[in-house]
């Protein structure tokens, strides 16, 4: 058995292990579930940004409501930097975006600070609204959480088509997870950070079949 030596295992399990468990992934047909569709085409950012510098469309998007106390919610933005934003700001079209009230600027711009000490912002944009346009964007979420002070300790996961995605069925509640919290650690890691892998994989796997597809379309001469 001098085959199955200490070197030859510990490769194995780091390298030969892992390709195998992706490619029996990678090739099988509707091996995941996924990620369910809550709401249908909510309110584009875009509609309530004045500079239509930002959008949800062609983004992958988590967006939060920062309120007229952007203090009460820091910690829970604290988290959803360090738990999901670092996490995946190397992934293509991702992006965190904070709504907040107009007049609370110098608040946003000390926020922005205290996170950017050991963080690229360049994936957290940060819009200003009105409280009208702010009420009727969040309204088209269809949540039956209301906003408070126009905050909440929510995030949520925007897909690349304008829809809002969740759990039909959170673990725990039995219930619709339309928003994470951001205040729990063990949601973001849990439930967001996989949420959002789900998603990820979602296009890969269409961008997979675009390809076999015109691969096969090839073959036979279309």
């Amino acid at each position: 058995m001098k085959f199955f030596t200490k070197k030859r295992v510990v490769l194995f399990l780091l390298f030969i292990f892992p390709l195998i468990c992706f490619l029996i992934l990678s090739t099988g047909e509707n091996n995941f579930k996924k990620l369910p569709v809550l709401t249908e085409n909510i309110i584009d950012v875009s509609e309530i940004d004045a500079s239509k510098s930002v959008q949800f469309k062609g983004n992958v998007t988590i967006v939060c409501f920062l309120g007229n106390d952007i203090n009460s919610i820091k910690s829970g933005l604290f988290n959803l930097n360090e738990k999901i934003y670092k996490k995946f700001t190397d992934y293509k079209q991702f992006q965190i975006i904070g709504v907040y009230p107009k007049g609370k600027e110098e608040e946003v711009q000390k926020l922005k600070k205290d996170i950017g000490a050991f963080t690229d912002m360049q994936k957290w944009r940060f819009i200003s609204s009105s409280k009208a346009e702010i009420e009727v964007f969040y309204s088209s979420f269809e949540f039956n959480e209301p906003l408070i002070n126009l905050s909440t300790t929510k995030a949520f996961l925007i897909d690349k088509d304008v829809n809002l995605r969740g759990r039909l069925n959170d673990e725990g509640t039995g219930n619709k997870l339309y928003g994470y919290n951001m205040n729990s650690v063990s949601v973001l890691n849990g439930k967001l950070k996989d949420d959002v892998k789900v998603l990820y994989y979602e296009y890969y796997a269409a961008f997979k079949e675009r390809n076999k597809n015109k691969a096969d379309r090839k073959e036979v001469g279309l």
